[in-house]
Order: C-alpha cells, then structure tokens, then sequence
C-alpha cells in the first residue's frame, strides 16, 4: 500500500497521469505502452496495483484457513481487497475524466486509507484479539486522546490534498499543469493547509508533554514520540516545499512522511490496549510489561 501510495505520487509529479490513456490496458488493446518515460511510470504503477491484489488475496486465504479462525483478520484483508478494486477503479475515472483534480485527491485519500487498514491487519495479526482474550487499557485519559487525533489529522490529510489540488503538479503533460486544477488560489489552499498542520503539531507536542509527564507505559511514550519527530519533520519539509516553488522530490518526501505520520497516528491508536501476542511471536526488545488501567 505504501508503493501505491509513492508511485502514484510520482505518476503525478512526473507528468504522466496520461501516459496511459485507456485502462486497464494501457493504448488500445495493447497491455504495456511504449518504451517513452511517461507510459512506463504510469504503466509501472499499474504494475505495482496487480501485485498488491496478488499479494493481498493470498492473504485473504491464508486469514480464511488459518486455525483457529478469526474474523477479524478476514474482515481487514477483505476490506484490504475491496478498498484495492474500488482504488483501481477510482483509477480508471480519473484516466477517462482527463485527471479530474476532485478525483486525483480522493485517490489519494482513499490509498492512505487503505495505509490504515493495512497497518491495522499488520498489528492485529501479532496480537490475540476476540471473545476471552485479555485486552487491557494502558490509559483511559490517552484512550480517548488518541482517538481525538483522528479528527485533526484527517483535516490536515484533506487540506493537504487540496494545497496539491492547486499546485503546479497537475499530472499531466501539455499544457494541463494550470488547466487542470481545483478552483481554489493555491496560496489560499496552502494557507488553509498551514493551519491545520500547525494545530495538529501542536496537539502532537502536548500530548507529548502529557504523556512523558505521567506515568504512562513506554508502548504509548515510544508512540507519542515517533509522532512528534515525524510531525516536525513533515512541517519542515512542507515549508521548505512551499519557500522553494514546491519541486517535485520535496513533493514526493513531504508524500512519504503523510504515510509515515498515517502509520504513526495509527500504531498510537493501537498501542492503548494491550493484548497477548499470538503464538510464536517473539515481543521486541523495546517492549515491556504494560500498566493495567481498568476502562
């Protein structure tokens, strides 16, 4: 899911959202496109779609066989798969829709999103969840703060969409960096943008104050740490981004470090409970024993 991510941002950044320009196939009847930069990048992104659907249906029998069988590993790579198809075939609307910009973004929302089921099925799978497993709540107070988090988070993920929305990388070659974009002034959407990473950096440093100031378990103070230090860094990249014209390897680290604060806020939420960890896989050398706190 994080190739996706990344080769779709590049499809976008290189100009070749049209270097394909029917789907599945690529001209025509032809599968793959020509030899030329744009086909190959675009196509190769295709590529990576194909092999996720692979990679994640396997995983979907394995879930299925797996002894004894849990339902909620079966739901997340289900929902891994369906998210996968309606990704590929949002794909398709924006190819045919000549890179309608309200599409490219929910693309790109809808790819981080599965970011999210899939870290979700990579911790689960680790862990003894369902009926009669032990679950205990590390912190009530950071419980309901972690999932606080996801309503400014999801702010900064949309605005940041937009701020791209109107930003030169358009997606596509010939004269479409300025003809297709949102209807919004891009240092307005940046703006807008700005302010909602700046509340959200915020909020990340004091609960980062909150959470070092307590007695909270080290899975939440690891968690909360990670996600100041990748906070600060998405924030001086973007600025960076946007004092130096918003060139396009600035674009696809700024991309890069959105999945990684996506894992971050994620795994943050995760870590509130604790759970047995499932036969045959070893703790990590970082972990300890966690904190009982009753819900």
């Amino acid at each position: 899911m994080i190739l996706i991510v990344l080769t779709g941002a590049a499809v976008r950044l290189t100009g070749s959202g049209l270097g394909c320009p029917d789907w599945p196939t690529c001209f025509a009847h032809r599968v793959s496109g020509s030899w030329s930069i744009h086909p190959l990048i675009e196509y190769a992104n295709r590529m990576v779609t194909g092999a996720l659907t692979i990679v994640t249906g396997l995983t979907f029998i394995a879930a299925w066989m797996r002894t004894p069988r849990r339902r909620d590993l079966i739901t997340l790579s289900g929902t891994l798969i369906l998210g996968i198809v309606a990704d590929a075939v949002l794909g398709a609307f924006v190819v045919y829709s000549k890179l309608n910009p309200w599409l490219v973004s929910l693309h790109m929302i809808l790819s981080l999103s599965m970011v999210v089921v899939g870290a979700v099925l990579y911790h689960r799978s680790k862990y003894l969840y369902g009926p009669g497993t032990r679950r205990e709540v590390r912190s009530q107070q950071f419980l309901w703060l972690a999932r606080l988090l996801w309503v400014p988070f999801g702010l900064v993920l949309v605005t940041g969409t937009g701020a791209t929305g109107t930003g030169p990388h358009a997606g596509g070659s010939s004269g479409q960096l300025i003809a297709r974009r949102l209807p919004f002034a891009f240092s307005s959407a940046t703006w807008v943008h700005s302010v909602a990473a700046t509340l959200f950096l915020g909020l990340v440093v004091g609960l980062f104050a909150s959470v070092w100031n307590s007695a909270a378990p080290r899975p939440l103070q690891t968690g909360v740490r990670r996600l100041v230090l990748i906070s600060a860094a998405q924030a001086l990249i973007g600025v960076t981004q946007y004092l130096t014209h918003v060139p396009a390897l600035l674009v696809e680290l700024h991309i890069t470090g959105a999945i990684s604060l996506t894992i971050g806020v994620t795994q943050f939420h995760l870590r509130q409970s604790a759970h047995d960890r499932e036969v045959g896989i070893a703790p990590s050398k970082s972990s300890t024993p966690p904190v009982p706190v009753s819900a």
